[in-house]
């Protein structure tokens, strides 16, 4: 229950933090709503409206990868700054209870993106917000939270060992938007992207939201999903435990 209770706790401080830093305001509020707009003209000169909600909900999953991504790196360069990153490798739990609290807020104030990007397709492009099964599609956005949380625990533990974890965050943004499918068919990628789609939470996540709104088989998709964020976190935890080692014995912990 301490767990819990300092998972919870933590959650909501990281996402209060973020919701008061410009940067973020900034990314939360402009660029769901660029990814949706070019979304729905994109789909609709290729002669396709009934998908533009499909459309609305790959923007936002854009929007909460992004999130994640950048929030995973800004989070550990944040604690750099503030000079709070020793104290967190110092406290009594191990990093990963310190740590998970940070990327689970980053997926969960990239949930904005999601709910935006619907909110201005049926705003201003007079999408119909039909969806098949609201209960599952709230389910699996918890889900997608969840499991996008855990994955960034993963990428935390390398940026550790960045002092410009930025530059490995912009390097992974566009590669996982395509591999997952969020806008475009996997059916148009070679073949030998396959494997690393399907290794992928953000595929199953955006898979999972989007037969939900749609009226797929949710559970399956979302299953996958977060079984693969929990590998990423079983993963992140020793990954995390062993970047900490090694960046003690070159002192590198603190650079910034």
């Amino acid at each position: 229950m301490d767990t819990i209770r300092l998972l919870g706790t933590g959650v909501l401080l990281h996402a209060k933090q973020m919701s008061r830093s410009p940067l973020e305001i900034v990314i939360s509020l402009v660029d769901p709503l660029v990814y949706a707009t070019l979304a729905v003209y994109l789909f609709r000169a290729g002669d396709e409206p009934h998908a533009v909600i499909e459309a609305a909900i790959g923007a936002g999953m854009m929007a909460v990868w992004v999130s994640v991504l950048f929030g995973s790196g800004g989070a550990i360069q944040k604690q750099r700054f503030q000079g709070t990153l020793e104290l967190l490798m110092l406290a009594p739990r191990r990093p990963v209870v310190c740590f998970l609290p940070i990327t689970i807020a980053t997926a969960v104030v990239g949930v904005y993106g999601l709910l935006a990007t619907l909110s201005w397709g049926v705003v201003v492009f007079d999408m119909p917000l039909d969806i098949a099964d609201p209960v599952a599609f709230v389910i699996a956005v918890v889900g997608v939270v969840a499991s996008l949380g855990m994955m960034g625990l993963l990428l935390a533990s390398l940026f550790i060992m960045l002092p410009n974890a930025n530059a490995l965050a912009n390097t992974l943004s566009y590669p996982v938007w395509m591999l997952s499918g969020m806008l475009l068919s996997l059916s148009v990628l070679p073949g030998w992207t396959t494997p690393l789609s399907n290794a992928l939470p953000t595929t199953w996540g955006a898979r999972a939201v989007r037969e939900a709104a749609e009226g797929g088989a949710v559970w399956p998709s979302l299953a996958v999903a977060v079984g693969l964020g929990l590998l990423c976190l079983a993963l992140g935890a020793v990954a995390m435990t062993r970047m900490e080692r090694r960046a003690r014995v070159a002192a590198t912990l603190s650079l910034a």
